[in-house]
């Protein structure tokens, strides 16, 4: 896989909730942060994702906001 994101996390899908359109992803990473992803169902399914799949989350962002109180 080549990609021109900088930010890819590898981790394991821990649970996937899906919708009438959208599935929810959650992605586990090494030391337990989880990441949750919405993607469409179509898109879940014809990548095969399941509990235990080794995933990549790829962050592509032109912004990162940050607020403190």
């Amino acid at each position: 896989m080549k990609i021109s994101a900088r930010n890819v996390l590898k981790g394991k899908v821990k649970r996937i909730t899906h919708g009438m359109v959208n599935s929810e992803i959650i992605v586990e990473l090494p030391g337990g942060v989880e990441i949750t992803s919405i993607i469409t169902k179509n898109s879940a399914e014809h990548m095969g994702l399941k509990e235990g799949s080794e995933i990549y989350a790829v962050i592509k962002a032109t912004s990162v906001m940050l607020a403190s109180d």
